[in-house]
């Protein structure tokens, strides 16, 4: 075996994505035979003995993966670690037992289909800009929704200063004080689906993803999990690698 990146030793490895690897490394988390490592170290997996925070990470790509799908509760964040006390996803898949990492993200006060893994490849191919994901999600918004306030939802418009691909807008439901959306994004910005109805002067009130490409969060009660099956993990890769048109954006969360 030849030697290899860092960032790609910790993706093999299932720890984290090639991103956070970065960002652990620039900040001195990450040491390579003793020595503090830097951004482009190589390293030969099952030779060089590789420490995250002090804690050794073992080579062993070979083994086989899981990927689990997540009904995600409100109250609860998308990290590895957090600072602030709260509770974290990981929580929830820990009688998994070996341990999973989000991929994407949903911020605290959303719900639905959150997918976890220890396959770092497939998570950094599911978290990457340049490559098409779809995902669903049914958005109850408090406000007018009418055509006008539809066709701006469906444009492309701009976020943090940067025009984002059109969005699929379906109404489900109209009500006194508001509607029942289902928004189709084939990208994540930070924060995306609030920040285009703030835009369009609507207030989320719920906001819950219901589908990740073929995988659906149907029959996963909240806080409960299932693995996915083969098939799905191939339908996921798949869809993973047909590149986006156009793509320069940063970020994996609704």
């Amino acid at each position: 075996m030849e030697k290899i990146r860092l960032q790609k030793y910790f993706t093999d490895c299932g720890v984290m994505s090639r991103r956070a690897a970065e960002r652990e490394i620039a900040e001195g988390h990450v040491a390579v035979n003793g020595r503090k490592a830097a951004i482009g170290d190589k390293v030969m997996p099952g030779v060089d003995k590789v420490a995250w925070n002090g804690r050794g990470i073992v080579y062993h790509s070979n083994e086989r993966k899981t990927v689990v799908a997540l009904n995600k509760p409100r109250g609860y964040v998308c990290t590895a670690k957090d600072e602030k006390g709260r509770h974290q996803v990981t929580e929830l898949v820990a009688d998994a037992g070996i341990r999973l990492y989000p991929i994407g993200r949903l911020d605290m006060a959303s719900e639905g289909l959150l997918l976890l893994t220890d396959d770092g490849e497939l998570a950094n191919l599911l978290t990457h800009p340049r490559h098409h994901v779809p995902k669903v999600y049914r958005v109850s918004v408090r406000g007018t929704v009418d055509d006008r306030t539809l066709a701006l939802l469906r444009s492309a418009m701009v976020i943090d200063g940067t025009p984002i691909r059109p969005v699929t807008v379906e109404v489900l439901e109209v009500n006194d004080g508001g509607a029942k959306l289902e928004m189709t994004l084939c990208e994540g910005r930070n924060r995306q689906i609030r920040k285009m109805c703030e835009q369009a002067h609507l207030e989320v009130s719920r906001l819950k993803r219901i589908r990740i490409g073929t995988v659906s969060v149907n029959g996963i009660a909240p806080g409960k999990w299932r693995v996915l099956r083969d098939d799905e993990v191939a339908s996921l890769r798949r869809m993973a690698k047909m590149k986006a048109p156009d793509s320069d954006i940063n970020g994996y969360e609704e």
